[in-house]
């Protein structure tokens, strides 16, 4: 971890899912100090009590998420207040692999262009989405092959009423033919993407899975 990392905090012991973000400040020895995290639902400051046991989630410098336990050690005032959290043992750390990035059904816009004029640029909807790769639904009619390399256009609405547009280069993994309809399932992996990218797709996932858990689905 480092100073500017954002994080995702979920208490681990709580009657109702919750998420909250932050970011991290301060590092020093066995402990670091973030703000005050603020709730993804209400989008409003969470005041966390000495005590508190945390799961954090974060994403390292290569791309790989990251996860880990933590408690609330306490406060520190400076220009501005921060929470103190303990920083655990390195073995502690659990690195999640891409393939385990959590893979959720959503439909997301999204515009495909192809990098050198393979075919004409289309719009199109996702059937699946995680921070690692998609599931999109492409017109028989286009002509796209596996292991090439496309440009992709996301819109990306959160909970919080923002609007983010990700452009990803992603490399096409597969194509899976739909009988009795006009569109192939056309399932791509992101191969470049910046930290802050993940991190909201991350973000989006969480919150779609949390109201399909809300919904009972």
């Amino acid at each position: 971890m480092k100073i500017g990392d954002s994080l995702l905090l979920e208490p681990k012991y709580s009657l109702q899912p919750e998420k909250y973000k932050c970011k991290i400040h301060e590092i020093t020895g066995n402990v670091f100090y973030i703000d005050y995290p603020i709730n993804l639902d209400t989008n409003r400051t969470v005041f966390l009590t000495d005590g508190t046991q945390l799961k954090c989630t974060y994403i390292g410098t290569e791309g790989n998420v990251y996860i880990f336990d933590t408690e609330v050690l306490g406060r520190k005032k400076m220009e501005l207040p921060f929470v103190q959290l303990r920083t655990p043992a390195e073995h502690q750390f659990v690195k999640i692999q891409r393939r385990q990035y959590v893979r959720i059904d959503a439909a997301v816009d999204v515009a495909v262009h192809p990098l050198n004029f393979e075919f004409r640029p289309f719009t199109a909807i996702t059937a699946d989405i995680s921070a690692g790769g998609a599931a999109i639904l492409v017109p028989k009619t286009t002509t796209i092959k596996p292991g090439s390399y496309i440009n992709v256009w996301i819109v990306l609405p959160l909970k919080s009423g923002d609007i983010y547009y990700l452009k990803l280069k992603s490399k096409v993994i597969r194509i899976v033919e739909q009988e009795g309809s006009n569109f192939n399932k056309v399932s791509i992996q992101f191969s470049e993407i910046s930290k802050g990218d993940r991190q909201l797709l991350i973000r989006f996932c969480f919150e779609k899975q949390l109201e399909m858990r809300n919904k009972g689905l």
